[in-house]
């Protein structure tokens, strides 16, 4: 994680005033749609659709970097690499992974049927699935779906394709930002397990009406994931499908700062992540983990993972225990650089841990709310970096033992 923009801190992201009401269709030159078409059993929405209607449609995107990865993110890979989406084609009940050329087929002819219906270019359709591996997905009910998806299409569609996206997630997951200046940035998520870099369990769509060309739009992508999706570390599983695709329309005229717009972006992005986050499966704690002190980010990344990865640390949190041995145990195993006589550790703001010796009394610490916040001082650098996990109870380990059921 080097190279990252400096204009990227907590302080500049929690600045920016991100509302949960809006969703991919507030930025202007967007319609999309949700409903139930036959993937899932249960009946419950399980297609969604999102249509860029310019007058630009330029985008970007970034995919799992799990080197077993679903047909659908090969089919977005090559169909996004010329920065040009005209739409994005997503489906719940089935994540079409792990299913060999006939799934790469599906995906092609998911994106083909998409096309017919918009009377656009079949590489400018970008496919994304969600739902258990192995399992070849219901084609005649998904191609039938995506016809009734381009006939609801709507300006307010969003929160619809929203819920659609959904498995085992409880809550949909919107986000949205307007500028001063007119232009606005939106998204839908879907997640709520196998949360880990990179990116997460999820499927995310970005959309702007700023005009921002390909380019730009990468980058900002690439960095507003980095303090944000690639932070979010549930259970340090990784997924075959994890998709973060990003349309810029360019319908309010306005071309933003580039600093402005990535610092926006990355804002969205953070917010998103932490209702993933607020959503993981059973969770009793959100928890924000920041190593501070460090050399290199590299080394507060490294050690804030390993601690978010810690199971022993997890269930002490979930048991309200401030057991900051495990703390420091996970920081042990790392290769960031520090000594261990000027280690810092706190838990809510007490120091339960100063200077490589026994610090406050341990039940000085309160656990008892949700939100969580550990900080670890490494006292051998200028560099800081947050991680956000959760805590693992016993409905996290119900929810994974039963999901393929």
């Amino acid at each position: 994680m080097t190279g990252l923009a400096p204009h990227l801190s907590d302080e500049s992201l929690t600045a920016i005033a991100v509302e949960r009401t809006g969703s991919v269709t507030t930025p202007k030159g967007f319609r999309a749609a949700g409903l139930a078409v036959g993937i899932k059993a249960s009946g419950n929405p399980d297609l969604a659709l999102v249509v860029n209607d310019g007058p630009l449609q330029d985008a970007a995107a970034v995919f799992t970097s799990n080197r077993i990865f679903a047909a659908p993110v090969q089919w977005s890979r090559d169909a996004s690499a010329d920065g040009v989406l005209k739409a994005v084609v997503l489906n719940s009940g089935g994540a079409n992974a792990c299913t060999g050329k006939d799934g790469l087929a599906d995906s092609a002819k998911t994106a083909v049927q998409v096309a017919s219906g918009l009377d656009c270019a079949v590489g400018d359709v970008a496919v994304c699935s969600t739902g258990l591996i192995g399992v070849r997905l219901p084609m005649e009910a998904l191609l039938s779906g995506v016809d009734q998806a381009v006939g609801q299409l709507s300006p307010q569609g969003g929160p619809n394709a929203a819920q659609a996206i959904m498995t085992t997630d409880t809550v949909r997951k919107m986000a949205s930002y307007t500028s001063p200046d007119g232009w606005s940035i939106g998204g839908i998520a879907k997640g709520a397990g196998m949360l880990a870099p990179a990116l997460a369990t999820m499927l995310v769509v970005l959309t702007t009406d700023a005009d921002v060309k390909p380019l730009a739009l990468d980058t900002a992508l690439k960095q507003a994931t980095s303090v944000s999706f690639d932070r979010v570390d549930s259970d340090g599983c990784q997924s075959t499908n994890d998709s973060v695709i990003l349309m810029s329309s360019g319908a309010s005229g306005y071309a933003p700062d580039p600093r402005e717009f990535a610092t926006a972006l990355a804002a969205v992005c953070r917010d998103l992540g932490l209702q993933l986050l607020a959503d993981a499966e059973g969770a009793a704690h959100d928890i924000a983990i920041t190593v501070k002190g460090a050399a290199s980010l590299d080394d507060a990344l490294e050690v804030a993972r390993s601690i978010a990865r810690n199971n022993l640390f997890k269930c002490a949190i979930f048991g309200n225990d401030p057991n900051w041995g495990r703390v420091l145990a996970a920081a042990g195993t790392t290769k960031a650089a520090f000594e261990v006589e000027n280690l810092d550790v706190f838990f809510n703001g007490v120091g339960v841990y100063r200077q490589g010796a026994i610090g406050e009394d341990r039940s000085l610490v309160d656990l008892s709310a949700r939100q969580v916040e550990v900080v670890m001082d490494l006292h051998h650098g200028a560099h800081q970096a947050t991680v956000w996990t959760n805590d693992l109870t016993y409905d996290y380990v119900k929810e994974n033992a039963e999901y393929s059921s």
